[in-house]
């Protein structure tokens, strides 16, 4: 298939993702609402025998400080054909592109899954001594046409760090934890929750727990608690304005991109999370809770409402987004995935991020300067 590369307007690059079974919701036009403190542009791949466009991308501009160069970013895209026998023929333009409108470096993360791990696996791993991460145990299922993309990518001049984190760190997780809804019944589903999980959320409804959603102007409270879990987890907040952006700017694309939870108790919020929805994919993207109330199981109650909202949009995934690949008890981040893996969904694990240096001096100079914050 010979390719041809062009920009093109929101409106053409959202009708070919709702023409799709699902993409990132970082590869939507919205986001570069969401992300206004960089320059955008959308990109479209045309096949030159019929016209039709058969990729597309989304591209974030960060200028570097003091000269008019730029990190060019598809966080999770390009949304293209990644087992295309003729990678290049993809990417290669889409380099040259990149490098006409001033970048001297380019990030992007393949939206491929390498390898998955189910629930009873990963269990199995956190009971054995030896098991120190998720690679330690074997997967369930591995991608192998996802190695020859690896391989196609480093042939190319791609870069990718040893751990995985390529260059300056992956900005995106590239371990996370999704419940599969696809050719399966809530009860299933259901049934596949852990003993604690389905207690928790019996013990959540006995309590009279009672999961909300919540619009643009209750994204106030959902501040208040989310600065409480920042306080408690050790993280720096982002402020209200950029979830009142994200609201704004995502629902005005599609009125059901983003949606807002609350889980109370005797009229008391005790924890809320925000969904995002791009066809069938859809991601738990941020969580906060209360200090007080733990003990009629909130967060529980919300994920189960999620879930089963999820599943009544016809969600075929339900994602509970970044996990640690680190499987140590005495690890800070090991609380995470024990929760996670309660639903008895899959670790899964991406390509990870790869860069590609169009400047290899100024590309050099960054990665020196993001290592040192």
């Amino acid at each position: 298939m010979s390719l041809t590369l062009r920009t093109i307007s929101r409106e053409q690059h959202l009708a070919y993702i709702q023409s799709l079974p699902a993409a990132s919701h970082m590869q939507v036009p919205a986001w570069a609402d969401v992300k206004a403190e960089w320059r955008s542009e959308n990109l479209g791949w045309f096949d030159d025998r019929t016209g039709e466009m058969v990729g597309a991308g989304m591209v974030l501009y960060r200028q570097l400080p003091k000269i008019k160069r730029y990190l060019a970013y598809l966080p999770e895209g390009p949304v293209i054909n990644w087992f295309a026998p003729n990678l290049d023929d993809w990417l290669q333009p889409m380099l040259a592109h990149l490098k006409q409108q001033g970048a001297f470096s380019v990030k992007m993360g393949p939206p491929v899954i390498i390898r998955r791990w189910e629930a009873a696996s990963i269990k199995g791993g956190i009971q054995n001594p030896d098991v120190k991460r998720l690679r330690d145990i074997e997967a369930d299922f591995i991608e192998p046409r996802a190695f020859e993309v690896a391989d196609k990518l480093r042939r190319m001049g791609w870069q990718q760090g040893e751990d995985g984190g390529a260059g300056f760190g992956d900005v995106q997780p590239r371990y996370v934890f999704q419940v599969p809804l696809a050719n399966r019944s809530l009860e299933e589903v259901h049934r596949n929750f852990n003993q604690l999980w389905r207690r928790n959320i019996k013990k959540a409804e006995k309590a009279g727990v009672e999961v909300v959603q919540g619009g643009y102007h209750d994204l106030e409270e959902w501040q208040r608690l989310y600065e409480i879990t920042a306080v408690r987890d050790h993280f720096r907040p982002r402020p209200l304005s950029y979830f009142q952006r994200m609201w704004t700017a995502l629902n005005t694309e599609d009125p059901n991109r983003m949606r807002l939870y609350f889980a109370r108790h005797n009229g008391v919020n005790l924890s809320a999370a925000t969904m995002l929805v791009v066809g069938g994919h859809v991601w738990y993207s941020y969580g906060a809770s209360d200090n007080i109330g733990r003990e009629v199981r909130p967060s529980n109650a919300m994920q189960w409402r999620m879930l089963r909202d999820a599943y009544a949009l016809g969600a075929t995934v339900y994602d509970l987004r970044g996990i640690s690949d680190s499987l140590d008890e005495t690890d800070h981040l090991f609380g995470l995935i024990q929760f996670k893996v309660g639903t008895g969904g899959q670790a899964a694990e991406y390509l990870g991020e790869w860069d590609f240096p169009l400047n290899k001096l100024l590309h050099k100079a960054l990665d020196i300067y993001m290592s040192r914050r």
